[in-house]
């Protein structure tokens, strides 16, 4: 805490832990670990400065407690942050927000010590992100031959902001859709929106790391990502669609139902040539009803009372935005994430897994590359909060 405020740190997901798509177990073990708040994301193309300054932070920060391991990992950023021969290389920067929280990433990210002129991870339990997915290999004389860290972050205070502003500045300099790949045949690489609903969100839980993890499996690029609070504006918009296909399929049900209610209720005989009447005075509203609750659960907010002046402003609840990319993305997305009703979707899928219902059904994916294009748009996909964040947190 500072000044009586939350305090902000990171953790940094290696270019090697995203290449071997262990993005979504690195998130589910820190949100479902940690008393923080995730308030940023932003996938990274680390430039020459931000390398160079953020091996030398890195380094300054733990020298004099730890010369040896301060050393090997800033040989180690040097090395696996820089481009590869292919082109850059990327990282997730994650964004945390609360008390102690350098403190409590450590104990999750596991720590990293030296000792007797070489490299030692802490005792092996299997509890720690390091523990899982790090690597160590030493050689017969105790010397170190290989090192991958999974994550990166910083086990203390000491040199922090220096640290967080570089991230920021890295931020700003490059897209938020980053472009790092070339692909030996074009045909049919498309880009899909992800969203992970508020649902998942609620309370601390493993829940959206395990869907990352579950998407993985289409084998396609994380190139984007944000933590996203949708106004009420652009939850209108992005659902706009919805509306009139919602008043296509539930008002004539739902008119036909409120006239047989009348006459089970009044015991009266109504003629059904009034559907019509009853479709448009209680089927749409109906309808629209259905549409403002999607409004509400993507944005916290209520459409039909939320004041004009706030319309446009960030909703009270949060999702996090991914963009997929490769060959078929959106049907290979979709496939993996399942139908829209969660009862409906074969076992495997990620809304039979974690969707509830219709409306609550756990994440949201592009039904084509143009509504792909569309959402993407809607929701700003190129604007990412993360670096403002950070400058006024620090």
């Amino acid at each position: 805490m500072k000044n009586g405020k939350p305090s902000l740190s990171y953790v940094v997901i290696t270019p090697y832990t995203i290449l071997k798509s262990r993005t979504g177990g690195v998130i589910a073990r820190l949100l479902s670990r940690v008393e923080l708040e995730l308030v940023g994301a932003q996938i990274i193309l680390p430039d020459k400065q931000l390398v160079d300054t953020y091996a030398d932070l890195t380094y300054r920060s733990i020298q004099t407690k730890d010369p040896r391991t301060a050393e090997i990992l800033r040989d180690y950023i040097l090395d696996q942050f820089s481009p590869a021969e292919t082109g850059p290389r990327r990282i997730m920067l994650l964004l945390f927000r609360g008390e102690n929280p350098c403190e409590k990433l450590s104990s999750v990210v596991g720590r990293i010590s030296s000792g007797a002129g070489r490299l030692r991870d802490t005792k092996i339990t299997g509890e720690t992100i390091r523990d899982t997915y790090a690597d160590l290999v030493f050689d017969a004389q105790g010397g170190l031959r290989y090192f991958e860290p999974a994550v990166l972050t910083p086990p203390g205070d000491n040199l922090l902001n220096e640290k967080l502003k570089a991230f920021a500045d890295a931020a700003s300099r490059g897209p938020n859709l980053v472009e790092n790949f070339k692909y030996d045949e074009t045909e049919n690489i498309e880009r899909t929106l992800v969203l992970i609903k508020p649902d998942n969100w609620k309370y601390p839980s493993s829940r959206p790391g395990n869907i990352i993890d579950m998407f993985s499996r289409t084998g396609l690029r994380i190139i984007g990502c944000k933590i996203y609070q949708m106004s009420v504006a652009d939850a209108l918009q992005f659902y706009g669609p919805v509306k009139d296909a919602l008043r296509a399929k539930l008002a004539p049900r739902i008119g036909t139902r409120a006239r047989e209610i009348l006459e089970r209720e009044l015991k009266i005989k109504i003629n059904k040539d009034l559907d019509p009447k009853f479709t448009e005075f209680v089927g749409t509203a109906y309808a629209d009803d259905q549409f403002n609750q999607i409004v509400e659960f993507m944005s916290g907010l209520k459409p039909d009372s939320c004041p004009e002046a706030d319309i446009q402003k960030p909703g009270i609840v949060k999702s996090m935005a991914l963009v997929y990319e490769g060959k078929n993305a959106v049907k290979r997305i979709r496939d993996v994430l399942g139908p829209t009703d969660p009862t409906k979707a074969p076992s495997g899928t990620i809304r039979r897994e974690f969707g509830k219902d219709i409306m609550v059904n756990t994440a949201h994916a592009s039904d084509s590359p143009e509504n792909a294009r569309r959402e993407m748009a809607v929701i700003k996909i190129q604007q990412n909060p993360l670096a403002e964040i950070i400058k006024s947190g620090i």
